[in-house]
């Protein structure tokens, strides 16, 4: 299939021209006014997990503050009539150097969820990256998207048989690559969340990767660690239906009494991550794919080089979107080491504070391939489902057109460290 024909240009005058028609977008083009609407339709619980971090939140903004430390010097007189923001990236030709990150739990968004985001990064011919705890099973988002990229997000979880068969499923769907999450074998201390005293997983929300999967109902037959009786309350009663409507399946007195709901949030508790991983251990996940193995949360140099070492076929430089380590690096700031050790043996993803098309443009002159973005699409979809998801992404390949165009670069190769400066 060809590439959408995408022209920053038209994207700019369709806005216009409906404003002149009075018709504006439900989906603002600012930041912050795209997250602060999104707030207002979004529940007190999934604001916090969306756009909360750990601790102090401090690595969300060292997220923003890698970016500004670096400024755009653009050249003038080059030609920049014609404009080519494409790539390749294993095996697909994309329009821009962008996909969607893997974020759990969009059901708290949007009823359509994962297939909603999956709908509109076909139509972009953009990347999608399964999330391991969506809301929507994997092989129900491919079928959605055709022949459009996709990847699967994998957290290794203490059942080395769960992990097998996630990586099956994903090769079987058409995924074209395994993005294996690091920097999440612990669950951080995620302040807004706590506050609360939510998290969606023991609503039985998030799990359907896991749900969907045979190993895994075999695993909730086994004996497990299990959990200290608790007294019944209004609030768990309220939870313990949310888990059984959440569970697949029709009926609900059937399911209830099955217990299997229950058992699958038990189940998903005791197993899902696992803080004993080692490098060794990758060696188990290229004995049951063929796929491009990419590690996911990679910011200090040794372990970009020990990636390569192993043989890993990516890297993507992220910090969960600071949701797991308060005081981290940015991103941003770590990707020139990681390029400079890398020496292009891998290609180098960037994630973690991308909210423009500028930001787009300073990662890939420090040597990115390209960015992935998370909050931005997901504010999208809770404001207009699929097409909000499309109108967030049309925005940022538009900015980014321009600002490669303005800057004087008429293609990728062309943007090099040499249009940066750094500023202290």
């Amino acid at each position: 299939m060809e590439l959408p024909k995408f022209s920053a240009a038209d994207r700019q005058k369709d806005i216009y021209l409906k404003g002149f028609a009075g018709i504006r977008s439900q989906v603002p083009v600012d930041w912050h006014r795209l997250e602060e609407k999104a707030r207002k339709q979004m529940s007190p619980e999934a604001f916090a997990y969306i756009a909360g971090g750990a601790g102090l939140e401090s690595t969300i903004a060292s997220n923003r503050a890698a970016f500004d430390h670096y400024k755009i010097v653009p050249r003038m007189l080059r030609n920049v009539s014609e404009r080519d923001s494409s790539i390749e990236l294993f095996g697909h030709k994309i329009p821009a150097p962008l996909l969607f990150s893997p974020v759990g739990v969009l059901e708290m968004v949007h009823p359509e969820a994962d297939l909603a985001v999956g709908r509109a990064a076909a139509k972009e011919r953009l990347p999608f990256i399964f999330s391991n705890q969506a809301s929507k099973p994997m092989e129900e988002v491919a079928a959605a998207m055709g022949d459009s990229p996709r990847w699967f997000q994998l957290y290794w979880s203490k059942s080395n048989d769960l992990v097998a068969s996630l990586v099956t499923r994903a090769e079987r769907c058409g995924c074209s690559a395994i993005v294996v999450t690091l920097d999440t074998t612990l669950l951080g201390w995620r302040t807004r969340d706590l506050d609360l005293a939510y998290l969606p997983f023991l609503e039985g929300k998030g799990i359907a990767q896991y749900t969907s999967d045979p190993v895994f109902q075999r695993l909730m037959d086994e004996p497990g660690n299990g959990s200290s009786p608790r007294k019944a309350t209004f609030e768990s009663l309220t939870g313990l239906i949310k888990i059984v409507k959440a569970y697949p399946g029709n009926g609900f007195i059937k399911k209830l009494r099955s217990g299997r709901p229950v058992k699958a949030v038990r189940k998903f508790t005791e197993i899902y991550s696992n803080p004993a991983l080692t490098w060794k251990d990758l060696a188990f996940l290229r004995q049951h794919t063929k796929l491009p193995i990419l590690l996911k949360g990679i910011l200090h140099p040794e372990d970009a080089a020990l990636a390569v070492s192993h043989g890993v076929d990516d890297i993507i430089v992220s910090n969960h979107g600071g949701r797991q380590v308060d005081g981290s690096m940015g991103t941003l700031e770590a990707l020139p080491e990681i390029v400079k050790v890398v020496r292009a043996q891998v290609p180098v993803l960037l994630d973690g504070g991308v909210l423009a098309g500028a930001d787009m443009f300073k990662a890939l002159a420090l040597g990115a391939t390209a960015v992935c973005i998370g909050r931005p699409y997901v504010y999208g979809l809770t404001l207009a489902g699929e097409a909000g998801v499309r109108e967030v992404a049309q925005n940022l390949m538009a900015d980014f057109d321009l600002t490669m165009g303005l800057s004087g670069c008429k293609n990728i190769v062309e943007i090099k460290p040499e249009a940066l400066i750094r500023s202290y």
